[in-house]
C-alpha cells in the first residue's frame, strides 16, 4: 500500500466531482446505511466516519462505522448475526497503551467494511478525533448530508454543491480547530502523527489480537492482556 502523503505546502482549492464520483459516494453510503440501519433499529447509536461522510472519496475509501459508547461485544454480533451479515475477521486494536482499546468486525476480506465499539467509554477527547475526521448521524445519512473533516493527507475537506473546497491544516491548526469545533490538541495530535509518519513510514499500534473464530471477545481481550501486561496494569478494572 502507498504511504500516505500530508501536504505541507499551503494550497486552497476547489475540487468539483464528476458523475463517476457521485455515483460511487452514492453507492458506498447505501452499503452505510445497510449497516447502520440494523444497529439504529435496536436502539444503538452509529456513526460514519471519514471520506464518505465527507463526500471526497475514491475506489479505495473504507465505510467505517463507529458505535461510540461501550455495548457488549455479543450483543454487537448478535445483531450482526440476526440481520444475516457475515463476519470476515474480528480483532482487537490498542493504539497506544494509553488509548480506548477497540473492537472491530470486518464484514469483507479486504476490510473495507468495518464496524467499530469501544471495550471500555472513550474520552472526550477520542470522540473529538471522529469529529476532526467528519461524522455523520444515521438520519443525517438519510438526509444525504456531508460534514466537513480532515483526511489522511492533513487537508481540510468543506462539502460544496458541486463538491467540496479543500484547504491545508499545516499552519493553520487553530483555525482548523475552530471551524471543526474540536480542541486544537487534537488538531496539532494529527499533525505531529502524521507528519511523523510521512517521514518514517508506518509505526503501526501498540498491540492488535486477531480473534479465533471460536473466541469471543472477552476471551480475545483476556489473551491479549496476558500479552500485554502493561494493559493491564492501566486498566485494571478492564475485566
Amino acid at each position: 500500500m502507498p504511504r500516505t502523503r500530508v501536504r505541507s505546502i499551503p494550497d486552497f482549492k476547489e475540487v468539483i466531482y464528476d458523475e463517476q464520483h457521485w455515483r460511487l459516494l452514492e453507492n458506498l453510503r447505501k452499503k452505510a446505511i445497510e449497516i447502520m440501519k440494523i444497529f439504529t433499529g435496536k436502539g444503538i447509536t452509529a456513526w460514519l466516519h471519514g471520506s464518505v461522510a465527507r463526500g471526497d472519496v475514491s475506489d479505495k475509501s473504507d465505510v467505517d462505522i463507529v458505535i461510540p459508547h461501550k455495548i457488549q461485544p455479543y450483543i454487537i454480533e448478535t445483531i450482526i448475526d440476526y440481520a444475516g451479515l457475515k463476519p470476515y475477521a474480528r480483532y482487537i486494536v490498542a493504539a497506544t497503551p494509553t488509548t480506548t482499546l477497540k473492537a472491530y468486525i470486518a464484514l469483507d476480506e479486504e476490510e473495507r467494511f468495518t464496524i467499530s465499539f469501544p471495550l471500555v467509554e472513550y474520552k472526550p477527547r477520542e470522540i473529538e478525533f471522529y469529529k476532526y475526521g467528519g461524522i455523520l448521524t444515521y438520519e443525517e445519512l438519510l438526509e444525504n448530508k456531508r460534514v466537513p473533516g480532515v483526511n489522511k493527507n492533513l487537508v481540510l475537506i468543506v462539502p460544496t454543491p458541486r463538491g467540496h473546497l479543500e484547504a491545508p491544516v499545516i499552519g493553520y491548526e487553530d483555525y482548523v480547530a475552530r471551524f471543526l469545533n474540536v480542541n486544537v490538541e487534537v488538531v496539532r495530535e494529527r499533525v505531529e502523527v502524521l507528519t511523523r509518519r510521512n517521514h518514517v513510514g508506518r509505526t503501526g499500534v501498540f498491540a492488535k489480537i486477531i480473534l479465533a473464530p471460536s473466541e469471543s471477545f472477552e476471551e480475545g481481550l483476556e489473551r491479549l492482556l496476558r500479552e500485554k501486561p502493561l494493559l493491564k496494569r492501566i486498566l485494571p478494572d478492564l475485566i
